[in-house]
């Protein structure tokens, strides 16, 4: 205390020196850009965005359903796969001359690790306290190219495909004829069996055929003839590939004979 002045300091402990609240977050207007608080304002609006979109992809999706192939066939060794929407401007990349052939390399790795390295490295090179896009050119630009890119890329995929070639190598079949058999008939044990194991590789189990082998189902051929064909062959098939006696062989003619369609 200083002589003259007439008062006195007093400190005591238990008055705290700031009387803010712990859990009282501080006035947002004191930060660089004047933002607002993460709980609720910020986290509400982005629940609110991610519903808008979560509901329109979901309305898209009943809209247009995403086109199916048929069944998986082992004997098709023609088929091209696909790949899947969200992976199609990469498969598009790889048609062009330069990412494709001796630059494939190019298109499978260099210019997808470019790109996924240019956005991962965005945060470490704009470290600026904006927050619009106006005042964030190159993050805006490098997010609107990649963006532009895979739209174009996936549109020129869908439109470019040819489904007429795919549907002559097998991707997209024809249908066969819907003829009912008797899996108990002796023909078709025979077909199924060790006799005619090198059948059921190429006309499958239910004798639809595959992109090797022509349809059973709803053939045109008499018995004679459809001996003759497995007896010597004809086309891509070779002869001498069932293993069964002549009697069998007679009786299995006979039932493919009889897969006609009905008049």
């Amino acid at each position: 205390m200083h002589r003259g002045k007439g008062m006195k300091f007093v400190g005591d402990s238990r008055v705290k020196a700031n009387d803010r609240m712990v859990n009282m977050p501080k006035d947002y207007s004191e930060y660089p850009g004047k933002t607002e608080a993460f709980w609720p304002d910020f986290l509400l609006k982005e629940w609110m965005v991610g519903a808008v979109f979560l509901i329109g992809y979901l309305l898209l999706t009943v809209a247009h359903p995403s086109p199916l192939e048929g069944p998986a066939d082992p004997t098709n060794a023609s088929y091209i796969p696909l790949p899947d929407w969200y992976f199609l401007f990469l498969y598009q990349l790889l048609k062009y001359t330069y990412a494709s052939g001796p630059y494939n390399v190019i298109g499978a790795i260099i210019i997808p690790g470019l790109t996924i390295g240019a956005l991962a490295l965005m945060p470490f090179l704009d470290k600026g306290p904006e927050r619009r896009p106006s005042k964030r050119p190159l993050p805006t630009a490098f997010m609107l190219l990649a963006l532009a890119s895979m739209v174009y890329l996936t549109w020129e995929s869908v439109v470019n495909h040819d489904w007429e070639a795919a549907a002559k190598q097998g991707e997209i079949k024809e249908p066969v004829a819907d003829i009912e058999f008797d899996e108990n008939a002796e023909g078709y044990l025979i077909f199924t069996g060790e006799q005619g194991k090198s059948c059921i590789a190429c006309h499958g189990t239910d004798m639809a055929g595959g992109s090797a082998a022509p349809p059973l189902l709803g053939n045109e051929l008499t018995a004679e003839e459809v001996a003759e064909v497995i007896k010597n062959g004809r086309g891509a098939m070779p002869g001498g590939q069932f293993a069964g006696t002549d009697e069998e062989l007679q009786v299995l003619a006979e039932f493919i004979a009889s897969l006609k369609a009905e008049e």
